[in-house]
Parts: structure tokens; sequence; C-alpha cells
């Protein structure tokens, strides 16, 4: 009596179970291996934990398809394989070993695929991931973030945060940003995201709490002026931070606006929300206000943008701080003493430096280097041992600081993004508080100083 013929014994189901066999073991091993913290390069991951999990699947899908088409090849009566399918006994001891190895075989598979999805979303969600697998599309953001204040929290608890919908609704995003980056069809510069960011009461205020009452905070702001001394001159602010809530019974200073109370609704006319001409307030006691900026028509206004405030319309660059002017990158740096201020001329020759036009970064630290070093040792500046160290140390400071700023594969430099806090490099609080916004009953959203700070 003929036997049937085993179906996986076709190549394709061959080549299924191959593909499946190595990338399990590959896996396991890497799995390991990064269990123990034996490798760390970010597109090694890729292989491990996006990659060979996908030969696995694929592995898997073979099997059957293989299956699929020898059976149909035995329907059409072409010639089947050799090896036919056994009778299967349980009785028989042989049997069920092997019937026994089939199962476990399945259950690894099982715990494979599971360890496979569990570490490629993990990975996936890493600050290595979304920072540096695709470098040169993500080099801006992800030198900010490196020295940003928010420098220990993960990318995705502010991008992402928690919750199944955002998470799915992240992923799509990233398939698509995939692409663009496969293809190179991605825009230079990347905009911010300011129209998919996830609200800030869901990201944000998991960690600062928006009824804290701050009071008021000093702030020094110092510059130097283009002379040899580099005359030093220091702003002093008391800042009206405030907030509070309706339960405290506070709500003054800056943090008025998110008061949990106060209910603010703006239209914005363009993508970067710069230009605002509408803003609604609500009160604790429900009286509202509607205030409009002056020339704005109806027709206008409908074709805006409504949105309701929240703590990313005033801090939108919270972890992502690139200077607005090489002259502000220049005096904090100053100010941080990695330019040494007994350097004649060096506020002025420093910023000269980073506003060249270069064609590369490596154009620009040769430029920068060249240039500095060449005014020094004209104008004596390198005629001790001590001239010589400070060049040296502020060459190494100005580089770091168009490192940190300037992008030239991505057409970023300083003041490309706009930073809503203050207003004195962009509109930031004079989008609104500019004296022109006004209701019907003539009140106007102020430019009064005090109202923010109190300047020394």
């Amino acid at each position: 009596m003929t036997r049937d013929v085993r179906l996986i014994r076709s190549p394709i189901s061959v080549t299924g179970m191959v593909l499946t066999t190595i990338s399990a073991v590959l896996f396991l091993v890497v799995f390991l291996a990064d269990l123990f913290g034996l490798h760390t390069n970010p597109y090694l991951g890729i292989v491990f934990f996006l990659i060979l999990p996908g030969l696995f699947l694929v592995g898997l899908f073979l099997i059957p398809i293989g299956a699929w088409i020898e059976r149909r090849r035995r329907i059409a009566g072409k010639p089947a394989s050799e090896i036919q399918w056994p009778r299967i006994d349980l009785n028989d001891p042989v049997q069920r070993s092997r019937a026994v190895l089939v199962f476990a075989l399945t259950m690894a598979n099982v715990i494979i695929v599971s360890l496979a999805a569990y570490r490629g979303v993990e990975y996936m969600d890493s600050v290595q991931f979304c920072g540096q697998v695709c470098h040169t599309v993500m080099k801006p953001e992800f030198m900010a973030y490196q020295d940003g204040p928010h420098s220990r929290v993960a990318c995705v608890q502010c991008h992402i945060g928690s919750g199944a919908s955002w998470f799915a609704r992240s992923k799509v995003s990233g398939t698509r940003q995939v692409l663009a980056v496969t293809f190179h069809t991605y825009p230079r510069p990347i905009p911010a995201p300011v129209h998919n960011l996830r609200p800030a009461r869901d990201t944000c205020e998991r960690c600062h709490w928006p009824e804290k009452f701050h009071g008021d905070k000093i702030r020094h702001i110092v510059e130097y002026a283009d002379d040899g001394k580099n005359t030093e001159s220091v702003t002093t602010l008391q800042v009206h931070v405030g907030g509070g809530s309706e339960r405290l019974g506070i709500a003054t200073g800056i943090h008025w606006h998110m008061n949990v109370a106060n209910e603010i609704d703006y239209i914005a006319m363009d993508d970067t929300r710069q230009v605002i001409p509408y803003v609604r307030l609500k009160d604790r006691d429900g009286n509202v206000r509607e205030y409009v900026a002056e020339g704005v028509t109806p027709d206008q206004l409908a074709n805006g943008e409504r949105r309701r405030m929240d703590c990313l319309d005033c801090h939108n660059r919270p972890s992502h701080v690139i200077a607005a002017t090489p002259e502000r990158a220049v005096n904090e740096a100053m100010a941080r003493g990695e330019i040494p201020t007994t350097l004649p001329f060096v506020h002025r020759e420093a910023v000269k430096a980073l506003k060249g036009t270069y064609g590369s970064e490596r154009d620009a630290l040769d430029g920068i280097s060249r240039a500095l070093r060449n005014f020094y040792q004209t104008n004596g500046g390198q005629t001790s041992a001590i001239g010589r160290q400070d060049v040296q140390k502020t060459v190494l400071a100005i580089e770091n600081v168009y490192r940190r700023n300037i992008f030239p594969e991505m057409n970023v430099r300083f003041g490309t993004y706009p930073n809503n806090i203050g207003h004195i490099d962009f509109p930031g609080c004079f989008r609104c508080h500019d004296d022109s916004h006004k209701s019907k009953d003539g009140k106007k959203i102020g430019q009064d100083c005090e109202t923010c700070h109190h300047i020394e």
C-alpha cells in the first residue's frame, strides 16, 4: 500500500524550517548577550531584535505555504516527495517521543516569538533607536536632547506616553517615517511635531504637577560686548512664575495660564502656531471673554486651527533647545567658563567664526579653527603659553557650539526652530500679549512687563 508523502518535505517548507531554526538559535544567543550587556551598538539592535525575529516568522510562514504548494502539486498529478506521512500511533514509543519533541519545539517557538516581540518593542522604544538609528535625520534633536534638562527621560515617555491607542498610533506614524528615511523623502529640516504631540496632561503633567505654586524665580542673563575687554553686563530678572489651583485659591504669575480653573482657547493661523489672532478665556466663575487681533476677519478665523492651551504652547522646546543666535550661544559658553573672557575680542571673533559660510561640518570645524588661530596669531594672542592655551580652549569651545547647534545636512542652524519661552528672539509671549488683541468691551491682552517679571 502506497503511503502519503510528507508535505513539509517540499523545498519551500524545508527552507522555512532552516530559517526558523537558524534565526531562533541566533536570537537566543544574542538575547543572552544583550541580557548581560555584551553589545550596545544601536545598528546591531536592528539586526538582532527586528530582522532576526522577522526571519523567524517568515520561516514559520514558509512551512505551511510549502505544504500547501506540495498538496496542490499532488492534486495536479505531479510527482510527490519520496518521504511519506507516517501513521500516528502514540502507543508506539518512537512516535510518542517524536510527538513530545514537536510539542516541545512548538512551545519553544511560542517563547521565542514572545521574547522577540517584547524585545523588539522595547528596542523600538529605546533612546538609542529614536536618536541614533536614523542618525542624520535625528542628529539635531538627539544632540539637543543629550544636553537638555530631560536627558534622563526616555523619548517615548514624552512623545508617546502610556496607553495602547497612542502606542499603536506612534507605530503607524513610525512606519511612514521609516519609509521616508529609506527613500530619502523626509523634509530638511524636520518640522517640529506640534500637530501630533500628545496633550501635555498625558505626558508632561505625569511629572510636573500643574497645580504647584512656584512663586518667583531669579534668573541672571549674562552678555558680553564685542570690545577688547569683552565687557560683561548682567540682567537680573525676577520671574513671576506663580501658579496654583482653584482648591488652593491661588492664581498668579505666568503659570496663571495653566491654572486648572482657567480655560484658554486660541486660534492659530500658521503651522508653527506663531500667529495667534484669537484668544478665548473662560475664568473660574464661568465668565467668557473673547479677544481678537486688529484687522482679522471671521473668515480668517474660520480657517485657523482651534486649540486648548497647554504647557507645550509656551514650553515648545522642553528637551530640544537649539540656540536662537550665535551671540546667545557664545554668551552662554563664556558665562559657563568654557571660553576665557580674558582673551581680547573673543566674543566678537567667536561669533564671527560661527557666522561663516561652510559646506559641511568638517569644513566648518576647520574654518573656525583657522579663523580664530589666524586672528590671535596676527594680533599677538598666542605669544605666551597661557595665550596659546586660551586660544586652544576657545577653538574647542566654539567647535562644540557649532556641533551642538548647526547641522548643514539637515538645514538646521541658529533660530531654525522658534522657542516660545520669552519674547526676545521669537514672538513667544507677544503672540498674544501685544496690546492689539481686544475684546468687544474694550479690554486688551496687555503687554505690561511687570506682569511676568521685574527687571533689575
